[in-house]
């Protein structure tokens, strides 16, 4: 397949996803049922970011354009991927830089999130049965050229294991921070509660942390974070609010809650699910630049960062720890 042929393939894909296809909406259904963390509005929100965000033909066009991908790709290699499963979709943008690349990829699905990447893979071989030649799936990732992994700290040391012979990507835990002023509106702290509660907050790209000045005032963002009320409604999360309060009570530590979510101070930039890390500050200054060098930080939100709302929203070129997926694929 040529270049032109995979950005319209792509084109197509993501006017399917936005649809109303019956066998899509099955395939949505079934991921709910096999991982209740998939509820339908966090596969709505993927879908549509993905849809939107990465597969217009001329933002393809343009992408592809950058790194020079030429037409037929002269040394076409194997890559092997291995996904995460976190939130809905969370290695597509990894599939699509190796397709659009020319490459061929042999994929390692999460158990947790194999649904709905193995139906739109279907689709696109019943759209044009070259595909199948492209995308592969399997248990063990062996005979590849490179490898891109995304996994936890834990994981991370097998894959250094197995693939460090290998050019490679190796992606660990990460976690995103916002930076509060005490001027945020109303509208900003909206979208700031997305950012936090999006997915239950089991995104890289979820705040996790807050950095407020002394004088902050919590209680706008805890009314602002009410809107969310209805995840006490999925056991899931209410098990990780009710256990995670009652650590907080026995441990005799201040905290502060709206019934929906806790808040508590900590310096760790890691929350549980249901929960949010703060921290005070003097100088916001010293915090953005100390976070510049912050092996654990995915993406910063605030007034001259990441505008509030736009975390889980990535583009293109908003590559996963700052690495540049794509100019990995083509120095192969």
């Amino acid at each position: 397949m040529i270049l032109q042929e995979r950005i319209m393939l792509m084109g197509r894909l993501g006017q399917y996803m936005l649809s109303n296809d019956e066998d899509w909406e099955a395939a949505k259904e079934r991921a709910f049922r096999e991982n209740q963390w998939f509820i339908p509005e966090f596969v709505e929100q993927s879908v549509k970011n993905i849809a939107l965000n990465f597969l217009n033909p001329s933002f393809l066009q343009n992408w592809a354009a950058q790194y020079h991908i030429p037409a037929e790709q002269p040394s076409p290699k194997k890559v092997g991927l291995v996904m995460a499963g976190n939130i809905p979709l969370v290695g597509f943008h990894d599939f699509l830089c190796v397709f659009i690349s020319g490459y061929s990829v042999v994929i390692k699905t999460s158990s947790k999130d194999e649904v709905l990447i193995k139906h739109l893979v279907k689709k696109l071989i019943e759209w044009n049965i070259a595909v199948q030649d492209l995308v592969s799936f399997a248990d063990r990732l062996n005979g590849c050229n490179a490898y891109i992994a995304t996994g936890s700290n834990n994981s991370s040391r097998y894959f250094d294991y197995y693939f460090g012979k290998w050019p490679n990507i190796i992606r660990r835990n990460r976690t995103s921070i916002a930076i509060l002023d005490n001027s945020e509106t109303p509208e900003e702290l909206d979208a700031l509660a997305l950012d936090i509660q999006l997915y239950f907050g089991l995104g890289c790209r979820n705040i996790t942390k807050l950095f407020v000045p002394k004088d902050y005032d919590f209680i706008p963002l805890l009314d602002a974070l009410r809107k969310y009320a209805h995840f006490m409604d999925f056991h899931k999360y209410k098990h990780n609010f009710d256990y995670h309060l009652a650590l907080l009570i026995m441990s005799n530590k201040y905290y502060m809650t709206n019934e929906v979510i806790i808040l508590a101070e900590n310096i760790s930039p890691f929350s549980p699910v249901s929960q949010v890390h703060y921290e005070f500050y003097e100088d916001k200054q010293a915090v953005a630049d100390a976070l510049q060098n912050n092996e654990d930080i995915q993406c910063v939100v605030g007034h001259g960062h990441v505008p509030f709302g736009k975390a889980q929203s990535p583009s293109l070129t908003d590559y996963a720890d700052g690495v540049d997926t794509m100019a990995f694929l083509m120095e192969l």
